[in-house]
């Protein structure tokens, strides 16, 4: 096991360029196993997550070669198995996907329980309401894995009971090559889902409505190979933001996806965060007077998440760590996860003011000045966010269970000391 000592309170400056957005890069890949034709996939962060996705696919007799770093070649036309490996598996939240396409090709599938970070409940019952209307029979074995069963898959009329960015995106495979037409009513609308799209689209799949809340789908008989690049992380731009914000630093953000920011600028911007926009760079200046605007009654302002285009659920934890160094108090609303908030103890110890209200909404006051202290990384948007306070505060920082933050950041500690952070990974 490793960790992360961290020295705190030094400027950074120069040009950090996101990775490839995980949250598209992780349906992406089980949606080759749609094509019997060879797929070549770039921009594919190098991440723990991605990793363990390319084993599912081995697992099953995908031939995946490495071109490049973070390029591909994936050949996904002699699968002997439809079931992952079950230690993989239950690792990330992830090998759910692989149940649209392996119900596509090999018309079975038997999954385990999804794993990954532990920010609520997260149940699977949208994605299996919506399989099951496709023309899928599921029910648990006595190991409490889920085993998938169809005769064929067949176009049908889906109504999502949330708009879960995955159940989304497993609907979308399964009806790809689904007979007939398929309609989903509130869908998820993410630029990651939208990316899913575009790729299947890219391979010959029909679909109408990308970028929005409702997707009409015609099934053809099957899908071609191409090639295909992964748009730049939304999410990694914003942690970026929050990192320059805390540390007073002026960052530019290179090839930052600036069309997918605009609530995550409206956003900092309550929080007195500035940014330049020049072509799809992100430029934030340094020292920024950090002020809370608060609403013109004189209430304080929320900072509070939505399914797209509201705010990204997976930046509340940076924005909370943002909030400590401002001038005045905000309400952080976190509404989708009823556990993302349990970290900010972690924040306490390091000399925040904060109280937890209730499992979603805790109130930051600020600005304080954060010290080092012995933390834990409880999830990947937290650790990210452990870290910037880390670099923000003053002195000595340790932060364990990094491979929580090794699953969604590519060697985060490399890039954030080419910009003149201090940062060591250490053995525990």
């Amino acid at each position: 096991m490793k960790k992360f000592v961290v020295e705190g309170g030094a400027t950074l400056s120069g040009s950090i360029t996101p990775s490839g957005n995980k949250n598209e890069a992780l349906p992406v890949l089980a949606a080759t196993l749609l094509s019997q034709q060879p797929v070549t996939i770039h921009n594919v962060p190098e991440i723990l997550d991605i990793a363990i996705m390319r084993n599912l696919l081995v697992s099953i007799g995908a031939e995946i070669n490495q071109i490049e770093k973070h390029s591909y070649n994936i050949v996904p036309g002699h699968l002997f198995s439809n079931n992952p490996d079950a230690s993989q598996a239950g690792r990330i939240r992830g090998s759910f996907l692989l149940a649209g396409p392996l119900l596509a090709r090999k018309k079975s599938i038997v999954l385990p329980a999804p794993g990954g970070d532990r920010i609520g409940l997260r149940p699977v019952q949208t994605h299996l309401s919506a399989l099951e209307k496709l023309g899928t029979t599921i029910s648990l074995n006595d190991d409490g894995f889920y085993e998938m069963k169809t005769d064929g898959l067949k176009g049908a009329e889906i109504y999502l009971d949330e708009a879960s960015v995955m159940a989304t995106e497993n609907s979308i495979m399964a009806a790809v090559t689904a007979q007939g037409r398929t309609r989903i009513y509130n869908a998820a609308c993410e630029p990651h889902v939208q990316g899913l799209c575009n790729f299947l689209v890219m391979l010959g799949a029909k679909i109408d409505g990308i970028g929005s809340n409702y997707l009409v789908i015609d099934g053809v008989p099957e899908l071609d190979g191409g090639e295909y690049t992964i748009q730049p992380d939304h999410t990694e731009v914003g942690s970026f933001i929050g990192l320059a914000a805390v540390t007073g630093s002026e960052l530019r953000i290179k090839n930052a996806g600036v069309k997918y920011l605009r609530m995550t600028r409206l956003m900092f911007e309550k929080l007195g965060v500035e940014a330049k926009v020049e072509g799809d760079d992100f430029i934030i200046p340094k020292k920024q007077k950090l002020t809370v605007q608060r609403d013109i009654s004189g209430g304080i302002p929320k900072i509070d998440d939505a399914p797209w285009p509201g705010f990204p659920a997976d930046l509340t934890s940076i924005m909370t760590v943002v909030a400590t160094q401002c001038n005045g108090a905000v309400l952080i609303f976190e509404k989708m996860f009823e556990s993302r908030l349990f970290w900010v103890d972690k924040l306490i110890e390091m000399g925040a003011q904060i109280i937890l209200c209730d499992p979603h909404r805790a109130v930051v006051s600020g600005p304080t000045v954060l010290k080092g202290a012995r933390v834990s990384s409880p999830d990947i948007r937290a650790g990210m966010a452990l870290l910037i306070a880390a670099l923000g505060a003053k002195g000595i920082t340790e932060i364990h269970n990094i491979d929580q933050i090794d699953r969604g950041y590519e060697s985060i500690d490399e890039r954030l000391n080419a910009l003149g952070a201090k940062i060591k990974r250490v053995d525990e």
